[in-house]
């Protein structure tokens, strides 16, 4: 890369070259069949310094990847697009708020996906997503995202297994064509356990200032937790790919889930290897009066 380093912390590069196997671990490798009890929600073992240093870290590398994120826009060559899902809770804005905090929002888009709308129904399912995935030069976030159509309709029978069950490998070959395109991908699973969750919806029911995003019907979600996590099982399984794959985040820790995706984030971003674009020529002779 032939920008100027980034922030000039060479403590952040030193942090993201020692943590880049270790996040890793986090990964899902192809055709492996995942099991969710295996996978700690509440790990924090690539950062063990605790809650106060993980967040000061955190703001360190919020500053690089707003200066990655607007070498992206300037040379405006790749795409990104990152995928959050997890139960309710899990944790989806807080990543927006905090991982991607200062980031300039003329190159960074947020798609929610909630219930589709009539006329997004009389189309295919994947018609109102892919209107939203990333031009060149841009990062755009899924709010959750295409997976709902695995997820959510499979949980509450919304459609036959028949029907769902085929949409994998739909989804593997919609990424696919993404990735061709030019288009980086990496889809984060927030995983916290039932323990973690009813702490944070009670939260929620003892502020009121969080009561608008408090449900009843989270609770009806919740008593389905065992059927959701089979139907996370087997997304996770089936679609983790080379070209867009998935990370089983542990998110028990808000600030631990924050620091393993931002790193995540910054590394495929570095992996690029952008550079802004050429100057105009004759700018050193350019006076201004």
């Amino acid at each position: 890369m032939d920008a100027p380093p980034l922030g000039g912390k060479q403590n952040i590069y030193d942090y993201i070259a020692e943590r880049r196997c270790g996040v890793e671990r986090y990964r899902v490798k192809p055709g492996v069949q995942v099991k969710l009890a295996e996978w700690d929600p509440s790990d924090y073992s690539e950062f063990d310094e605790g809650k106060k240093k993980g967040k000061a870290k955190l703001d360190e590398l919020t500053d690089q990847l707003e200066e990655l994120q607007e070498l992206l826009y300037a040379e405006g060559k790749h795409k990104l697009l990152v995928v959050l899902q997890g139960t309710d809770t899990a944790g989806k804005d807080g990543v927006i708020r905090h991982v991607f905090d200062g980031v300039n929002p003329q190159g960074v888009k947020v798609a929610s996906f909630k219930v589709p709308t009539p006329q997004e129904l009389s189309r295919d399912y994947l018609w109102r997503i892919h209107q939203h995935t990333p031009a060149r030069g841009e990062i755009v976030i899924f709010n959750r995202s295409h997976y709902e159509d695995v997820l959510v309709v499979r949980v509450h029978e919304l459609v036959p297994q028949e029907v769902w069950s085929r949409r994998y490998e739909h989804i593997n070959a919609f990424e696919k064509m993404l990735a061709d395109e030019g288009v980086t991908i990496l889809k984060f699973f927030l995983h916290i356990d039932m323990d973690e969750q009813k702490e944070r919806l009670q939260a929620r029911l003892d502020d009121p200032t969080k009561h608008w995003k408090f449900s009843t019907g989270d609770l009806a979600e919740r008593k389905r937790w065992d059927e959701c996590v089979a139907a996370y099982e087997e997304m996770l399984s089936r679609t983790s790919t080379d070209y867009a794959p998935w990370y089983v985040v542990p998110s028990n820790r808000k600030w631990y889930r924050n620091l393993v995706i931002s790193t995540t984030i910054i590394q495929a971003l570095e992996d690029l290897e952008m550079d802004f674009p050429p100057a105009e020529e004759g700018l050193d002779e350019v006076v201004i009066e």
